[in-house]
């Protein structure tokens, strides 16, 4: 079995490879084999099981990102919008990924091809910082310029990761002054934004309830229960109604230490009994709903059974 060279990003480069004496031919043969996975031309990755499922997904991105801004004709310019986010980590709500993007620090000379695509705007010094050895916009600017770039949803969602992640409002509320194209939505979705948004689907239904004129739920409050347990809840109204969202990841993340999925499950269960033992509806929502509307119409339905609604 062939040993690849990697580098400190885990990258196996075409360059590398045939130092090591490993022909393009092996490269192909290994690449057909499933033994590499193509990043881009010249760069691949070995197989891994972290590279499965959605967040897979987002490794590969992040991946792929690195290798264009490290390849020779990406290095004058920092990774930017949805590659910058995903060095930094910052989760995204629905987000473009065909190509990588970096920006060049002018006002003109911006390109796209097939792999890439080169942004033309200004730089300040303070927009540039460096990740893993890789040359990113800094977290406002990412948020910002992915912002300008979606829709009120996307916008909200990533303001609140950037929250998340130490940024300062008022920097951003600095930049978007200065945009013209797509900052609308964003001008909108800053102020609204909240870190205690933990997760994409919180984010994004947060947004569906803006957009659709229901009261502001307090976020993340903290009940303690009888038993002398306590919990924390996605979304509170008052003192009558909970509301959950459940992500597809939510009883793995939830899990403790030695516990199984179902024993997360039944601790879930045995948590939403407790709370709704104080008085408290709770409800539900899952991704799907959010994609069909659904979330909109059970809370509606029970915000004005439980006269939570304004008039």
């Amino acid at each position: 079995m062939t040993r690849f060279p990697c580098d400190r990003h885990g990258l196996v480069r075409r360059s590398a490879a045939l130092a090591a004496d490993i022909s393009d031919d092996e490269l192909r043969a290994a690449v057909r084999s499933g033994g590499l996975l193509r990043l881009t031309p010249g760069v691949f990755v070995e197989p891994n099981e972290r590279f499965r499922g959605p967040a897979g997904s987002d490794r590969l991105y992040r991946l792929r990102s690195i290798a264009v801004a490290t390849a020779e004709i990406g290095r004058s310019f920092p990774l930017s919008h949805v590659s910058a986010a995903a060095l930094h980590g910052i989760p995204l709500l629905q987000p473009q990924r065909s190509r990588v993007h970096l920006t060049s620090g002018k006002t003109s000379g911006g390109k796209t091809t097939k792999l890439r695509h080169l942004h033309a705007a200004p730089l300040d010094p303070g927009d540039v910082t460096v990740v893993d050895g890789v040359a990113v916009t800094s977290v406002g600017r990412t948020a910002v310029d992915v912002a300008c770039s979606g829709n009120f949803a996307q916008a909200l969602t990533v303001f609140d990761g950037a929250l998340r992640a130490e940024a300062s409002r008022e920097e951003m509320a600095v930049a978007l002054r200065r945009r013209r194209a797509g900052a609308r939505p964003a001008r909108r979705a800053l102020p609204l934004a909240d870190r205690a948004s933990e997760s994409v689907g919180e984010s994004w239904s947060r947004a569906q309830m803006i957009q659709g004129g229901l009261p502001t739920p307090v976020l993340q409050r903290r009940f303690h229960c009888a038993s002398g347990r306590s919990y924390r809840c996605d979304f509170c109204w008052g003192d009558k109604l909970i509301g959950e969202f459940d992500g597809a990841v939510k009883y793995g993340r939830l899990r403790r230490s030695g516990e199984s999925v179902a024993d997360a499950v039944v601790r879930e269960k045995q948590r939403e009994d407790e709370l709704r033992s104080m008085g408290f509806m709770v409800v539900r929502w899952t991704w799907g709903m959010l994609e069909s509307g659904g979330m909109l119409d059970l809370l509606h339905a029970w915000l004005t059974r439980l006269d939570l609604m304004p008039t």
